[in-house]
Order: C-alpha cells, then structure tokens, then sequence
C-alpha cells in the first residue's frame, strides 16, 4: 500500500514541476485549486448522493435488532466506534461503507444480500465493511483519486487551450503538456484501481481476524454474491445505475457477468461449500489478469484462494 501511494505522490509530484515549465504557474494554481475544492466538495455531498442512489434507510433496531447486534459485536473486536446501520433497497446482494465529516461513518447492507446470505455469511461482510472503516479506506481512496483528477482536467484544459491558440507560437507546447497530462492520467487512474484491489484483500483479512470462521464464512458470501449479481445483470443486460458507486461496495456488480459461465451450473444441488470448490477449481487466464487490471476489485477466484491461505 505505502509503495503505491508513493509512486502516485511521486509520479504526480515530477509531472506537476514538468507542467509548472510549461504553462503559466497562476494559471496551474488557480486550476489545482478548483479540482481540490471540487472533489472535497463531492466527499462531503457523496453520502447524500449515495442514499438517493440507493434508495438508503436507517436500520431499525426493531426489525433489524439480530443485524444490529451483529455489527456492534464486530466493532468491539474491531475497537473501533460502532457506525450507523443503513438498508439499501436495491435488487443485488452487496454491502457498502461510505461517510465523510458531514454524515459521519455508516455501513450500509442491501435487502438482497439479507435474502441471499446466511446469517454468519452476513456477519463477515459487515466484518469487512468495518475493516474498511478501520483502515480509513474511504478517506484514503478519496485523497488518491483526486491526484488521477487533476491531471484529467489540466489535459483537457490545455487540449482546449492549444485548439483556441492554434495559431500561436506557443500552442504546441500547451498541447503536448496536455496530451502527456492525458496519458498520465490513465496512468494514475490504473494505479488508483491497484490500491483500491488491495485495501479490498485487507478487509477481507480484517474479516477473517474478527469473525470466528471468517474465511470460509466470507468465501462462501462472496461467491453467491458473485452468482446472484451475475443472474441479476444476465436478465437486466446490465446493473445500471447500480453501478454508479461500485467501488464501494465488496463484490464490483460490472464483473459480475464475467463470472457467470463459471458458476452458473455450480449452484444447483450443491452446498455453500461446494460453489466455494468450483471457484477455486477455476484456472485463472491472461485475460483474467488483463481485465482485473481495469477493475477496482479482485479477481474472485484469486480473492477466495487469498481467503482460503488465510
């Protein structure tokens, strides 16, 4: 994790004295600090925007006391404050944290995943949703996105900027600065996905110290997460809008699909531990390995054999 974040910082801190040479250094800062405000802005309103999304509710302690006492257990071992307890009314099987200074820290489980998963399978997934809270995850993936976001907009800027001045003697330098802000950009955002793919594999570890069984409980949930959000997307065509904030949640509902061969003979007549063994059974291809690259979590079969070593 640190190595990651110090090639982001590093990488990001060389490009910006390369782009100062280049443009004026008012114009730079006045542009930096439009994308931070911007982005903390989006931190601070993303909860709001969260719940709307997903149609997000408070838990009742009433018709929710089992989830309730659940979470309060796994904070204890987890020593940390217990969050607020939301329902999400979505038609997929997931689990989410999310919160900024505004809404303080909440953990957030779909009505889906409470049909789906066993209760113990439920237990391990809050386990890994307040690994994420203990980790910090949410502040530390915000301060990492932000650097891939303001080389997108210094790009575009200057792309936009050399298209106007095309005639001026300095328009192709802008363009070559905005064009190299660009490639940098896709850079960061592939190292951005990296660290998200792995702060995913420590809370599955946060999972796993916290909860009595946890690999085989948080093995056996993420692999009908995998399978439930598969068929949801197969007779959808996709997930939509579901997918808007996917890094949040513990299974990406877009890769889904990729995984829907694999399982989707495994379920019938088999136990929970049973689907866990095909998973695992499964070779890992190059594709495989080219796809996880672009995702912002784990490949499923890697992340259960990491749960089943554990």
């Amino acid at each position: 994790m640190l190595a990651t974040l110090a090639i982001l910082i590093g990488v990001s801190t060389l490009f910006f004295t390369v782009i100062l040479t280049l443009i004026g250094s008012l114009d730079f800062i006045a542009l930096l600090a439009l994308v931070l405000g911007w982005n903390l802005l989006q931190w601070l309103v993303a909860p709001y925007l969260i719940e709307a999304l997903y149609r997000v509710k408070e838990a009742d302690v009433g018709a929710y006391g089992k989830l309730h006492a659940m979470l309060k257990r796994i904070c204890e071992r987890s020593r940390i404050e217990v969050p607020k307890l939301m329902i999400a009314n979505i038609p997929i099987p997931n689990a989410f944290a999310y919160g900024s200074p505004l809404t303080g820290r909440r953990v957030a489980v779909t009505k889906e995943l409470l049909n789906v998963l066993e209760d113990e399978e439920v237990e391990a997934v809050l386990a890994h949703e307040v690994g994420h809270l203990k980790h910090r995850d949410v502040q530390l993936m915000m301060f990492a996105s932000v650097l891939p976001a303001i080389f997108y907009y210094i790009g575009y800027s200057l792309m936009l900027s050399s298209m106007w001045r095309s005639r001026e003697r300095d328009s192709g330098g802008a363009a070559l600065a905005g064009f190299a802000s660009l490639a940098i950009y896709w850079l960061l955002t592939l190292l951005v996905m990296g660290l998200s793919r792995l702060r995913e594999y420590y809370a599955d570890q946060h999972a796993v110290r916290t909860v009595d069984e946890g690999a085989r409980k948080l093995a056996e949930g993420l692999a009908k997460i995998t399978l439930y959000s598969s068929r949801y997307k197969m007779q959808r065509g996709g997930v939509g809008n579901l997918g808007a904030f996917k890094a949040l949640f513990i299974s990406d509902p877009d890769r889904a699909g990729q995984d829907e061969l694999m399982l989707a003979r495994s379920r019938f007549g088999k136990s929970d531990a049973q689907l866990v063994q095909e998973v695992l059974s499964r070779r890992i291809t190059a594709a495989d390995r080219i796809l996880e690259l672009f995702s912002t979590h784990p490949n499923i079969v890697k992340r259960i054999r990491a749960l089943v070593a554990a």
